[in-house]
């Protein structure tokens, strides 16, 4: 048996932070075609932030904003 303890992956905490933000802009701006249900995704979790990155990238249309 091995002694090694096992490691999570990055917390919350980490993933909902600048460094997300940051993947989303470079994502964008290497033209990566981001799929309509992830970039939905990314405003979700992020917020008004992402989908002002969003839509500086000409990518935001009314079907990414959430349902009432």
């Amino acid at each position: 048996m091995s002694d090694r303890q096992p490691a999570p992956g990055v917390s919350r905490e980490n993933r909902i932070s600048d460094t997300g933000l940051e993947r989303l802009e470079q994502q964008l701006q290497s033209g990566s075609q981001i799929s309509d249900p992830v970039l939905a995704q990314w405003i979700r979790r992020y917020g008004d932030v992402a989908r002002e990155i969003i839509k500086a990238h000409g990518r935001y249309h009314d079907n990414l904003k959430p349902l009432p």
